[in-house]
């Protein structure tokens, strides 16, 4: 059976880049621009790993993953938290996330702690 991922970003081009390195890796990839009704785009796409931007629309990267956190039936997926912020590891902890990237950021580099998620 196949990996989801599920990438909440409101930048096109990111969108686009991920989710070619996904595709290559044989995930189906479902794509968001913002992060209203988190919990249902969660429940729909039934990712087994997501990944957020900070500054998405909606409820922001912080509070959808402490949001989906909380949720007793979604808080195992992993969250990887990435933003441009200088204080990253700091949101990743606030927000309860499994881990960070900080933008720009080396696809290699995306695609090796995706896939440590997944293998935990």
């Amino acid at each position: 059976m196949r990996n989801k991922i599920l990438i909440l970003d409101d930048d096109e081009d990111i969108l686009y880049f991920c989710s070619v390195v996904f595709e290559n890796l044989g995930f189906d990839v479902i794509s968001s621009p913002h992060s209203k009704d988190i919990i249902d785009q969660v429940e729909q796409a039934g990712p087994d790993i997501i990944l957020i931007d900070n500054w998405i629309p909606g409820l922001g990267g912080i509070k959808a993953t402490q949001t989906l956190k909380e949720s007793q039936h979604l808080k195992e997926i992993p969250v990887i938290l990435f933003s441009a912020n200088s204080n990253l590891p700091a949101l990743a902890e606030e927000a309860g996330a499994d881990s960070y990237l900080k933008k720009p950021f080396d696809l290699d580099e995306l695609e090796s702690l995706a896939l440590s998620l997944l293998n935990k």
